[in-house]
């Protein structure tokens, strides 16, 4: 069986870049920006260019312990234009969403670090740290400072009917150190001493992208980033097309086994595809050919050499050849792939696929 596979390139629609059709990017930053501290190649001009291009970079973060001034300060510091209005962290979202739903100067019990308890402060309501207060709801935001009596205050009040709102509920958090308990991880425990579950604002839940676009009153959103079960699957629960960039998290392996949920609508190296058409390809509809064909061999995809010549840029061939395995994998439900011929043998080992 031989299934009609090929990827298009993002700009063969209308001749226009990623950057062009967006008037917002809401960036994740950790694996798409920068990796451990360090700005990743190419992340500078290509933002620099998206911008003149007409698509507001917005930065969008579940982390819930720094400020939007200080997130946009290290942006800066790397070479990376941003003012503290082009970042928007969950605990702000997730003012938000209290704000929605309860009067100006309602109590909230705060679970997190002070950034948490200002952001409930800048729409109105009051933040406290004591069941005692009586508040009227919880946030829940990661702190490295959380301990068992915080908890104990969110579980009494929680039981007494108050509302909650998580900031994000991502089990880990990466550091230099590895990954270690996230925010996640503490709702969890009140979820298990509770039987309750919170409202969620950062991703893979769609509010934070919500008021993002909100605030520069956005249109045509694009949502950017390196992992599928946050980036990718928030993009999808809000009904926003998504770049997945295979700077971070995210393998080739497990984009080919993404489900319905956590599928992008393209993918790139890097983030030079929001404006070079080569170096992104789309992965949400019918595509000529482009130099790679894939069949299927009972349950595996074999990748062969097309009928058409080589991108003379190797990652950008192998960006090709990644495309057409991704939608033929997503069309068959197969996941297991070989080489066709010779050809395709260094493209699979480039992947890890072999």
């Amino acid at each position: 069986m031989t299934a009609d596979t090929s990827p298009r390139t993002p700009a063969t629609e209308d001749g226009r870049s990623l950057a062009e059709r967006h008037d917002v990017l809401l960036l994740d930053l950790d694996g798409t920006v920068y990796l451990g501290g360090q700005v990743i190649e190419h992340a500078p001009e290509a933002l620099d260019r998206a911008a003149r291009a007409g698509s507001h970079p917005m930065y969008v973060t579940n982390n819930a312990s720094r400020s939007p001034a200080d997130v946009a300060a290290s942006l800066t510091g790397m070479g990376i234009a941003a003012t503290a209005e082009d970042v928007l962290t969950s605990p702000q979202a997730a003012a938000t969403m209290l704000a929605e739903t309860h009067p100006a100067g309602a109590k909230v019990l705060v679970v997190g670090a002070p950034f948490l308890a200002d952001s409930v402060a800048a729409v109105g309501l009051t933040p406290v740290r004591l069941v005692a207060d009586e508040p009227v709801a919880v946030v829940q935001g990661h702190s490295p400072d959380t301990g068992w009596r915080n908890l104990a205050e969110a579980c009494i009040a929680l039981r007494a009917g108050a509302d909650w709102v998580a900031c994000n509920v991502d089990s880990t958090l990466p550091t230099d150190r590895g990954l270690l308990p996230g925010n996640g991880a503490m709702v969890q425990a009140l979820m298990a001493a509770t039987g309750l579950r919170p409202r969620v604002a950062g991703k893979p839940a769609r509010p934070l992208l919500d008021e993002a676009v909100r605030r520069v009153d956005g249109s045509r959103p694009l949502v950017v980033g390196d992992r599928l079960d946050t980036d990718i699957e928030a993009g999808v629960a809000a009904g926003m097309p998504s770049l997945l960039v295979l700077t971070g998290v995210c393998t080739a392996a497990g984009l080919l086994a993404a489900g319905p949920a956590q599928r992008p609508s393209s993918v790139a190296l890097d983030l030079r595809g929001l404006l070079d058409p080569d170096r992104a390809v789309a992965l949400d509809g019918a595509a000529p050919a482009d130099g790679w064909a894939v069949t299927l061999d009972g349950s595996t995809l074999v990748l062969d050499r097309g009928d058409r010549e080589p991108h003379p840029d190797p990652d950008v061939d192998a960006l090709r050849a990644l495309g057409a395995l991704t939608v033929a994998a997503w069309e068959s439900g197969a996941t297991a792939v070989r080489a066709g011929s010779s050809a395709a043998e260094p493209v699979l080992r480039r992947w890890d696929l072999d």
